[in-house]
């Protein structure tokens, strides 16, 4: 018999064309969520310059229409900070600044804060050690021995396919798991190996969801409760926030934080300056800093697999690093969600969308991911 929940329903749309906005703006009531309460004294970004975003950009050797980019992935939120203050905000379609938007990927960069704060703390001993030191459930697993580092870099050896345009690809056993009934934890058990660790980087969520059990093994605290603790409450958030859950209550760590497009922009300049918030260092400056630099060949630009073909940008600790040099990073996430950093521009920028085209293919004219980060850069440089 068919599952006719809303949970069922709105899973299934995914990458089919669909508009999504809707849906993107409104995930909390229609899907298990926790909370997060917005901070007893909340921290509002002062305002800027006003500026205007350039009309276009380069790409691919030709020139650009960054509205009509904006335009073409139901872009509902772009957010443009400078040293710290609103230069640039505006909403369109279902967004607005009180709106909690799913984050999907952008969540893997806030779980990879969590590993640095509990390593700075000292519940994780080393990134050298195995997950299983720490969540021995996944012993037998193909994340036997693997170590967090390679976890962090996306370079687990795990087999895995995150190709949203195939059906039979282990992102969507991974999203079966998410949903009604299902349990994230149980499927990270049946994971199989299939190349050495630390050798390859192949995009893999399930990576993600690892390293949330390895959080919340080694604080003894739920990943909404850690979070809350130790990000949400001392970077002063503005509203509520949340994370989806499976049927066990188990948060969906590598794509379900829904929070507003200010409160994401927090995370970027958290990091912009180094792990410090307002004189105190929440994230250690040495993880911070390891966190957005390709370290090792496999994870150099043109390194990372995704899907069925090797991307662009290299990768660091759950964080994109766009080719160039140039020291700028990236959060993504699944229909062009972006918190892009550029710390040599004191610029934060946050892009929340709904591309419809997303995912239909593995092509980067449906996706848009190097073209979005090519106008988050003309922006950034203007």
């Amino acid at each position: 018999m068919a599952d006719n929940t809303p949970d069922a329903a709105v899973q299934a749309a995914l990458f089919s064309g669909a508009p999504q906005y809707e849906f993107f703006a409104q995930a909390k009531n229609l899907l298990p969520v926790t909370s997060m309460a917005p901070a007893a004294v909340p921290f509002e970004f002062p305002a800027g310059p006003p500026e205007m975003l350039p009309n276009t950009f380069e790409f691919e050797g030709e020139t650009r229409n960054v509205h009509a980019l904006l335009g073409a992935t139901h872009t509902s939120a772009l957010l443009v900070l400078r040293q710290g203050r609103v230069c640039f905000e505006q909403y369109w379609l279902t967004g607005g600044r009180e709106v909690q938007w799913i984050s999907m990927s952008v969540a893997k960069s806030v779980v990879s804060m969590l590993v640095g704060i509990a390593l700075g703390d000292g519940q994780i001993v080393s990134l050298d050690d195995p997950i299983t030191r720490y969540v021995p459930e996944l012993a037998g697993s193909a994340y036997s021995d693997v170590r967090i580092k390679d976890a962090l870099q996306m370079s687990s050896g795990v087999r895995w396919s995150e190709d949203y345009s195939d059906p039979t690809a282990e992102i969507f056993r991974l999203s079966e798991a998410s949903g009604p009934g299902g349990s994230v934890d149980q499927f990270m058990t049946t994971t199989q190996r299939e190349s050495p660790p630390g050798t390859r980087c192949v995009y893999n969520s399930a990576d993600t969801q690892a390293l949330s059990m390895l959080v919340a093994a080694a604080t003894g605290k739920s990943l909404t409760g850690y979070l809350q603790e130790m990000l949400y409450t001392p970077l002063g958030m503005e509203s509520e926030g949340h994370w989806l859950t499976d049927g066990h209550g188990r948060e969906l760590a590598y794509v379900g934080l829904l929070m507003t497009a200010r409160d994401f922009a927090k995370f970027g300049e958290l990091y912009r300056n180094h792990g410090v918030w307002q004189g105190r260092q929440l994230v250690p400056v040495d993880y911070v800093r390891d966190s957005v630099r390709a370290d090792a060949p496999h994870v150099q630009p043109g390194g990372p697999i995704v899907a069925d073909h090797a991307f662009g940008p290299g990768y660091g600790y759950q964080w994109w690093l766009p080719a160039g040099g140039a020291g700028d990073f990236s959060a993504i996430g699944v229909y062009n969600q972006f918190i892009y950093v550029d710390p040599a521009r004191e610029t934060v920028i946050v892009k929340l969308s709904a591309n419809p085209a997303y995912g239909t293919s593995t092509r980067e004219a449906d996706n848009r991911d190097l073209e979005n980060i090519a106008a988050l850069q003309a922006i950034s440089r203007r």
